[in-house]
């Protein structure tokens, strides 16, 4: 079995193929040649904590496997540490042999970033050129680095709570050589007023922003909303929007953006489509140039799959990570 760590991920998947890697599990996942059971959490109130257990099988591209995956909303604050740890386990779909282990928590923020990457490419206006980020944790910096590779963008605006951290996040963008613009954004509103791609990536439990400020022609990624409880985007914008998931069982599971737009009666289940059905043709993509959009994940395991697939094959053609026998 190879063992990978971030730095062999990170090695092994850039963004670009990331995002390939992602759109195309998607349009597995929505073409049914995927088996995705919904993740299993478990929760411990003394922590304010969720440990989520996500296997999934893609069945064209034969990649098979589960990610485990927490998160300790405080763990920086009381250990010192970051508040996601995952791991990625691979296992060969034609013997049941496991064959790679890697680090997650850097492939969760890869490819989450992926899957924004991917919806902007399907969804976004051509010409858009600034994006505006709410928050600067650990999900910030791929997804900006996603957005930047699926639109020209040439400014970034960062909202955040924290403006020290807003500008460490600006610092690890430079660090990683992003060609773009970077700026702490005044107010969300200012940051709104430019904005032709926004993402939010926090755990908000209330909109992040007030509808009226949204331009005509802006799409929206949502990421980090992921229990019911839990809002980024205002229902009156999601009423407007045009609403793509990764997966609708999970969404409606989850979603809290979504189910409480639903439950509002601001949002109509029926019109919502999944992203692989717009990225494989079987759900239109942007209407015009003045439609909303919105991406909603909550995050699905064929995005660990496909990317841990990814980062296997590369690693192995490039001679990264240990050989460990199990047996």
């Amino acid at each position: 079995m190879l063992v990978l760590s971030a730095s062999d991920v990170r090695r092994a998947a850039p963004m670009p193929a990331a995002i390939d890697a992602v759109a195309g599990a998607f349009a597995q996942l929505s073409r049914g040649q995927a088996n995705v059971p919904l993740r299993v959490p478990i929760g411990q109130a003394g922590h304010d904590s969720h440990t989520f257990f996500m296997p999934a099988l893609l069945a064209e591209s034969g990649a098979l496997g589960l990610k485990v995956v927490s998160v300790f909303p405080h763990n920086q604050a009381r250990h010192g540490l970051p508040s996601i740890h995952a791991l990625v386990v691979l296992i060969d779909a034609a013997t049941g042999q496991p064959i790679a282990a890697m680090d997650g928590t850097y492939l969760t923020a890869l490819r989450t970033g992926a899957a924004s990457g991917a919806a902007t490419r399907a969804l976004a206006r051509p010409d858009s050129r600034v994006l505006a980020m709410f928050g600067a944790g650990a999900q910030a910096p791929c997804q900006v680095q996603a957005v930047c590779a699926a639109r020209p963008i040439e400014r970034v605006l960062i909202v955040n709570r924290s403006r020290e951290r807003a500008e460490r996040l600006i610092g690890d963008l430079r660090a990683l050589g992003l060609a773009a613009e970077c700026a702490v954004a005044t107010t969300a509103r200012a940051a709104l007023a430019e904005a032709d791609v926004v993402c939010c990536a926090t755990s908000a439990a209330t909109p992040l922003f007030d509808d009226a400020d949204v331009r005509p022609g802006t799409h929206i990624n949502g990421v980090g909303a992921f229990t019911p409880a839990l809002a980024e985007v205002p229902p009156a914008t999601i009423a407007r929007a045009y609403v793509a998931v990764d997966q609708r069982a999970a969404a409606w599971a989850e979603a809290g953006d979504l189910i409480q737009a639903r439950d509002a009666g601001a949002l109509d289940a029926s019109r919502v489509v999944e992203l692989g059905e717009v990225i494989a043709g079987a759900a239109p993509g942007r209407a015009d140039d003045a439609q909303i959009t919105f991406f909603k994940s909550v995050g699905n395991a064929v995005q660990d799959m496909a990317v841990g697939q990814l980062a296997l094959a590369e690693a192995r053609r490039l001679g990264l990570g240990a050989e460990v026998a199990l047996g």
